[in-house]
């Protein structure tokens, strides 16, 4: 069996094992979809401008992926660490790439449902608009975007245990959340949280998020920073398994 065949059964494994706990899917769906209803459509010189509004439900959305990135990947794989079947799961012959692929997919798809919910609030309390063409484009680059939140919460799981993961994950989800522009918009920030900001990757998924719905201009650094960013968590998520592995399957 090639390798793709083997990520896309490990993926599907994993979507029907979280299935069987409806509780971990409704969690994710919910709390994106409260952050906008409770924090956005109240405040109506935002929800009534087509732009504010656009922008926030894609920030939002941005957000949505990278909770679900992060927990995700974090949690899970640290938990699947201290279990017995991810020793066995080590013993077949699958490559490691298979496996990290697999996660990619199978949390990628949580995180694209999870912004449903707020694509719909969004549409019916507030004056975001856009077009069709341009929510599937914005589709696509949210699916782009959110490699580096995947590939660092692969890091953070293989990187400690389940107990410290939790208190990780939180830190980095809302550090980036802020710093990113995610619930204050950019350019709300002083100057040097402007700059700083530039080199976070929620940072460069908001704004390419808003170039895919809104389009205008699209800043070099947003692409190179994705790109950075994707490369060099990537690597370290693959560096970090084959550690596991040596430490713990020799």
């Amino acid at each position: 069996m090639s390798a793709l065949a083997l990520t896309l059964v490990h993926a599907k494994y994993s979507l029907l094992e979280t299935a069987r706990v409806p509780i971990a899917i409704i969690g994710s769906l919910v709390f994106p979809a409260l952050s906008l209803l409770f924090f956005v459509v109240p405040n109506r010189a935002v929800a009534d401008d087509p732009v504010f509004a656009t922008q926030a439900v894609i920030s939002l959305s941005v957000f949505a992926v990278l909770a679900n990135g992060l927990f995700g990947f974090g949690l899970t794989i640290a938990e699947n660490r201290e279990k017995p079947w991810d020793p066995y799961l080590r013993t077949l012959p699958a490559p490691g790439i298979s496996r990290v692929l697999a996660h990619v997919l199978s949390t990628g798809v949580l995180a694209l449902v999870s912004i449903v919910p707020v694509i719909v609030i969004g549409g019916a309390f507030t004056a975001a608009e856009a077009s069709f063409g341009r929510v599937l484009l914005g589709m696509l680059a949210l699916a782009v975007a959110a490699l580096p939140f995947m590939f660092a919460g692969i890091c953070i799981g293989y990187a400690m245990p389940a107990k410290a993961a939790i208190a990780v994950v939180q830190v980095v989800m809302f550090g980036l959340a802020f710093g990113g522009g995610l619930f204050l918009p950019p350019q709300l920030f002083a100057e040097w949280l402007d700059i700083l900001s530039r080199f976070l990757p929620s940072r460069h998924a908001r704004e390419f998020v808003v170039w895919a719905v809104q389009g205008g201009d699209l800043e070099w650094w947003v692409v190179v920073g994705i790109a950075a960013w994707t490369i060099v968590l990537l690597a370290l998520a693959l560096v970090l398994f084959r550690r596991d592995e040596g430490r713990r399957y020799r």
